[in-house]
């Protein structure tokens, strides 16, 4: 699969302009604030329609302008194919506050169809907080791993979060003294389903974690030298053992804690409460340190790094299909031997965007399939 090239107009600070990107690597180099990063985001923006930034649409669209689109066009082939590939189209606009996506000139019911299309996987700086940030953001790039490849997690783990949002509802008008009537009725229809999904949520997580830390042990070791590393999953509903509660104990649970969740005003526990912890040292009879908090800057920065390459690979594994990857500025913080381990662990891809300072030596990574662009005031060069 391969983006063949990318078109935006009003996007950020991007000159309204077509760019081809039919290569394998595609460098983009230029000083900061040119717009790199805004020509991989709105790569990413066509793969997803949303930003990996967290940006919200109104922050995307260039200053004085209300509207903005971005599109991409994609071979289903490799490169190696082109032109034989079958071409596809996606394309994401804002236009008086809506956001509409389409896919091969069709509107797409369900941001899901966009998965099949360019699936992408980002390194960015914003990936320290899976290393070292909340547990809502580790949750998310989790629940993003396997939706990646499993539209059925995708699936429950939407339908969760709606039963979630009704439960959390219902017990807040509760406790506001907003709603007077008694809302058990209310809540024994509620609690099946979140029963439902959320087990089958952890059920997928708890094998996922385990899965996962096979791909990121050994690779964090043979980068950075520290072996042992792995990721633990800790479900909110467990059991006296720390394993993941089945749908009848879930709903049951859910029961006991009624009275809590009333006086709180909200659901206490669940998967939305999960957490994954990066720890050192861990066996199969007992769990390790905690290495997020006692790692230096530096060895959270290639943890983050590297999940996306587990991330990648953990795709590929389930899919047969090799990611595009989006690589902003990742080798600016490494000396010269990270460098050189980081690009040799990469997972296998179709094609990669690399952004690059112009002190930075990129013309040691270039090969023959080598596309090399300037970035200058939002504009794409040669």
């Amino acid at each position: 699969m391969i983006i063949t090239s990318l078109r935006t107009a009003a996007f950020r600070n991007l000159a309204d302009a077509t760019v081809a990107t039919a290569a394998k690597d595609i460098f983009l180099v230029g000083e900061n604030g040119q717009g790199k990063t805004n020509f991989l985001e709105a790569l990413y923006f066509c793969a997803y329609a949303s930003s990996f930034r967290g940006s919200r649409d109104r922050e995307v669209v260039r200053n004085g302008e209300k509207d903005f689109s971005a599109a991409i066009t994609v071979s289903t082939g490799r490169l190696s194919e082109l032109p034989a590939g079958v071409p596809r189209e996606v394309l994401v606009k804002i236009e008086n506050g809506k956001k509409t996506v389409a896919v091969d000139g069709k509107k797409a019911e369900d941001r899901k169809e966009l998965l099949s299309v360019a699936p992408c996987i980002v390194f960015c700086h914003e990936d320290m907080e899976f290393a070292a940030g909340s547990p809502e953001r580790r949750r998310w790039f989790f629940d993003q791993v396997l939706s990646l490849y499993d539209l059925v997690y995708l699936d429950d783990l939407r339908r969760y979060r709606h039963a979630l949002k009704s439960r959390n509802s219902v017990l807040r008008d509760y406790f506001l003294h907003r709603f007077r009537d008694n809302i058990f009725p209310v809540l024994d229809a509620l609690d099946p389903q979140c029963a439902l999904y959320g087990a089958r949520l952890m059920e997928k997580r708890e094998t996922a974690a385990r899965l996962f830390s096979e791909v990121l042990s050994p690779l964090y070791g043979e980068v950075s030298g520290i072996s042992g590393v792995s990721v633990r999953y800790i479900p909110s509903w467990k059991d006296g053992t720390g394993r993941c509660l089945d749908e009848d104990a879930a709903a049951e649970l859910l029961l006991r804690r009624r009275a809590a969740d009333t006086a709180a005003g909200i659901t206490l526990a669940g998967p939305h409460r999960d957490r994954y912890i990066f720890e050192q040292g861990a066996s199969r009879y007992s769990g390790g340190t905690e290495f997020s908090e006692k790692a230096s800057t530096g060895q959270r920065r290639l943890l983050a790094l590297l999940l996306r390459v587990a991330q990648a690979r953990r795709f590929t594994e389930m899919t047969g299909r090799n990611p595009v990857l989006l690589l902003d500025d990742v080798l600016l913080e490494m000396d010269g031997e990270k460098r050189r381990r980081f690009i040799s662990v990469l997972p296998g891809y179709d094609q990669s965007f690399f952004t690059f300072l112009p002190e930075e030596p990129f013309q040691q990574y270039r090969s023959q399939d080598t596309l090399v662009y300037k970035v200058n005031g939002g504009k794409i060069g040669e």
